[in-house]
């Protein structure tokens, strides 16, 4: 009784301060999970799987919906052939998610294992497996400066390091740099419910001015807002990015615009983007600052690790200067 007229008086309380009742059809807020231990289900069933015909990405959507996204002769980055992708949606139904598409096409998932049916036979099975960036751990290099390493946070501006010896996004190098190669690692929450910008949104800015796109894109088209992307710019050659909650790299050289005497820009800023090991960009010309991006001049700039209200982290960043 008491618990009763407490929600009475709740509801009333409501409909006094904003003139209406509470909406009940109000979306739910995006959860946002940050260890593997936290994720649930959906993030265990969540991920890559092989067979001998290709590969197959399984993105959680959150409230028991999935994507399903095949691509034939392997996965993206890894034997692709950049034409043959499906993609079906999916729900969860008990201990399995099942998967209906066009033409009899059928998969189950169920304990690590996808199972396929087609109008052609079956059934076909996939396994799951879990890719690893090659460059992940890379020790910087004789002459490299370590801009951080867990330990401390001195070369940023107000970098704050959590208790697990991460870079929390939302800062900036004190030093300007010019010509460089750069390593950076970043892990991406899990945002199940999140969509387009709202799942994990960071991003590292060349000089301040040109950003690559940090953000859980991953089973994505990979477009140029998306994770790899020279920020409406340019998108990347393929999707190299990872499921969220696991370590991934970039690797990146870098040449700054040119500019003469006179300040006029003879040459645009060019950048190699590697993401998880496989290349993205080739020496692809960025044209001038991308969306938030500070104004060309001949002056070098900091590095920005975006902050964009996502609890994105880094570790292992140092850069080579040319």
């Amino acid at each position: 009784m008491k618990t009763t007229l407490l929600l009475t008086f709740a509801l009333a309380a409501a409909v006094t301060l904003t003139g209406a009742e509470p909406d009940a059809s109000a979306k739910p807020k995006p959860e946002t999970f940050l260890t593997v231990a936290d994720a649930g289900r959906d993030y265990v069933d969540q991920g890559e799987y092989l067979n001998d015909w290709g590969g197959a990405q399984v993105i959680a959507l959150g409230a028991d919906n999935f994507r399903l996204v095949t691509y034939k002769g392997g996965l993206p980055g890894a034997g692709w052939d950049k034409e043959t992708k499906t993609e079906i949606e999916g729900k969860r139904e008990g201990a399995q998610i099942r998967f209906n598409g066009k033409d009899d096409y059928k998969v189950t998932l169920a304990a690590g294992t996808l199972t396929i049916t087609t109008a052609n036979g079956g059934p076909y099975t996939m396994t799951k497996t879990v890719r690893t960036s090659p460059t992940l751990g890379a020790k910087p290099p004789a002459g490299a400066i370590v801009l951080f390493d867990g330990k401390n946070a001195d070369e940023w501006v107000d970098g704050h390091p959590d208790g697990r010896g991460l870079l929390a996004a939302g800062s900036k190098t004190k030093r300007k740099f010019q010509d460089y190669t750069m390593h950076c690692e970043f892990l991406l929450p899990f945002k199940p419910l999140g969509r387009g910008q709202d799942r994990g949104n960071s991003g590292v800015y060349m000089q301040d001015r040109y950003e690559v796109q940090v953000l859980d894109s991953f089973g994505l088209k990979g477009e140029d807002n998306e994770c790899g992307g020279v920020y409406t710019k340019g998108k990347p050659a393929v999707n190299m990015c990872l499921p969220p909650l696991v370590w991934q790299t970039y690797d990146i050289d870098f040449e700054a615009a040119k500019f003469d005497a006179a300040g006029k820009k003879t040459k645009n800023a060019v950048i190699t983007v590697k993401h998880n090991g496989v290349v993205i960009h080739d020496r692809f010309e960025i044209n001038g600052p991308t969306g938030g991006g500070q104004p060309e001049t001949a002056q070098p700039g900091p590095i920005q690790l975006q902050g964009h209200g996502n609890p994105v982290f880094y570790r292992n960043v140092w850069i080579v200067e040319k």
